[in-house]
């Protein structure tokens, strides 16, 4: 599979990039896909959620009143949960929501949901850029050149580039990695995946085993 390579204008450079079938042309597996999104979605998570049980919660001990003979409900303290500002019944405790995964079938998410990617024609290869120094104007512009001011887009990158990177920070709708951040969720929740040309190799040996 090739694809011509961009400028940072949008303009072809005369150039073809060779995308490997393996990685850009495989048979989706939606299982494999489902599964790494809801672990990703799942590491979001921080699980601090605490609610005071009457154990925990500051009061008297004392016995409020007598067991028999007030024609009530039998009650032995002030914490009881049955009361304002007692404890909670069953509350939500801090918990790890992490769920494991294997790691080839990380693998196979990712190269299915580039596929996805690939069949909609959602993939751009862009030849590397740099900025003189980090501006969200030159970031704009870009991606205006490419036709995404108004997309969500997904820049990868074949290294760190803190230029590209901060200039980009400030945009809601564009997120910048590099090829070694790249996940399943990512790739699906943007529009369009634009992919440096020199990013091409490190992605395809890190899903290519």
């Amino acid at each position: 599979m090739k694809l011509a390579v961009l400028d940072i204008k949008g303009k072809e450079t005369g150039r073809k990039a060779e995308l490997s079938d393996a990685v850009f042309a495989i048979e989706p597996n939606e299982h494999a896909v489902y599964l790494d999104v809801k672990q990703y979605l799942a590491h979001q998570r921080q699980g601090t959620h605490k609610a005071k049980e009457r154990a925990e919660i500051a009061g008297s001990t004392r016995k409020i009143k007598k067991q028999k003979g007030t024609g009530t409900a039998r009650a032995g303290s002030i914490k009881s949960p049955i009361f304002r500002g007692g404890g909670r019944i069953f509350g939500p405790r801090p918990k790890d929501y992490s769920q494991k995964l294997n790691k080839n079938v990380k693998r196979l998410a990712r190269k299915s949901a580039l596929s996805i990617k690939s069949k909609e024609d959602a993939i751009l290869v862009v030849e590397d850029f740099n900025f003189d120094t980090p501006k969200t104007k030159d970031f704009v512009s870009v991606l205006r050149s490419l036709g995404l001011e108004n997309k969500k887009s997904l820049f990868v990158l074949g290294g760190s580039n803190i230029s590209v990177y901060l200039s980009s920070r400030n945009l809601k709708g564009s997120e910048v990695i590099t090829s070694s951040e790249i996940s399943t969720y990512k790739i699906l929740n943007a529009n369009n995946i634009v992919l440096m040309e020199g990013a091409l190799e490190g992605l395809e040996s890190n899903l290519i085993k």
